[in-house]
């Protein structure tokens, strides 16, 4: 089965090594969010992509959620005793990685193919495109102004509640080179479990990309990233309450109203209808190896039962 991903960072990186243990690696392709980007000391950093990339070559920091395992911060250190700006969290090993993307995106190279580069270094077996070459940034709107996302999430905590998302430079963004490829060749096109607003929100942006899943040959399968009506991490709740009007599985639904074919939403979630799609009931939580598998074995079921 050939499948293909669309994912966040954290919640939607747990959930591709579920995928990759139970699919063939080279059939998967991932198409992942950069609407997070951001410039950090000169620094061309994709949080998200970088999140799947250390998931995936198993060198990423479980007990911390986030970064590489095994970090020092000596840099960062530096930066702050300097006077510079330090509320981003970049590890050393981590600047090591956005060293060498930065500086082969001034010498002209696309950030596909830069992506493509860091995913052969570290081993991985499946193909992870970013969702567009070109610029694209996740803006959040709230009482207190309206921010970029990393200021919003990072430097502030995401504690100011969202009236509304933007996402800039959408509008001309074209599909990174194989994405639209990937669509059309997948058997199961899936939604990882991530924030339907700022994960997954700007790779549907892409009227290219969103154009292809409309259109759609094989069924799309959504995983929803709440349980019990709680996000896991982060502020996804927060923000279906305040912008769909709710947290059961019929709000993350309709955020991707037209886009898929089934829902698959946790144990405590159940029972629940949603208009106009199937619900397929099963375990979300990922606490360890097993469970991540069993999540991917229960959606790929689902994309072979809607088929």
């Amino acid at each position: 089965m050939r499948a293909t991903v669309l994912s966040g960072g954290i919640g939607g990186a747990r959930f591709l090594r579920g995928v990759t243990a139970v699919v063939k690696p080279g059939d998967v392709t991932v198409i992942g969010n950069v609407g997070d980007d951001i410039e950090v000391l000169g620094l061309h950093v994709s949080p998200d992509l970088d999140s799947i990339l250390y998931a995936l070559a198993g060198i990423s920091d479980e007990e911390r959620g986030w970064g590489r395992a095994d970090e020092s911060w000596n840099a960062l250190e530096a930066v702050s005793d300097l006077g510079g700006e330090s509320w981003f969290r970049l590890g050393d090993r981590d600047i090591g990685l956005h060293l060498v993307r930065t500086e082969l995106l001034r010498s002209g190279m696309r950030l596909s193919e830069i992506t493509g580069r860091l995913a052969a270094a570290l081993g991985l077996g499946c193909a992870l495109l970013p969702a567009t070459d070109d610029p694209l940034r996740t803006f959040v709107e709230t009482e207190a102004g309206t921010f970029a996302f990393q200021e919003w999430f990072v430097a502030r905590g995401h504690r100011d509640e969202v009236d509304a998302v933007h996402y800039t430079g959408a509008h001309n963004a074209r599909p990174a080179p194989g994405v639209l490829d990937a669509i059309e060749a997948a058997d199961a096109i899936v939604i990882a479990p991530s924030n339907p607003y700022v994960s997954i929100g700007p790779i549907v942006a892409v009227e290219e990309i969103r154009a292809a899943l409309e259109g759609r040959r094989s069924p799309c399968i959504a995983v929803s990233p709440l349980i019990g009506g709680r996000a896991v991490k982060g502020p996804a709740d927060r923000m279906l309450a305040r912008l769909a009007g709710g947290t059961g599985p019929a709000a993350v639904a309709g955020c991707y109203a037209g886009l898929i074919d089934a829902l698959v939403i946790d144990e405590a979630d159940a029972p629940a209808e949603v208009p106009g799609i199937r619900t397929v009931v099963a375990k979300t939580l990922m606490v360890d190896d097993h469970a991540r598998r069993r999540l991917a074995h229960a959606v790929l079921d689902a994309a072979a039962a809607v088929a």
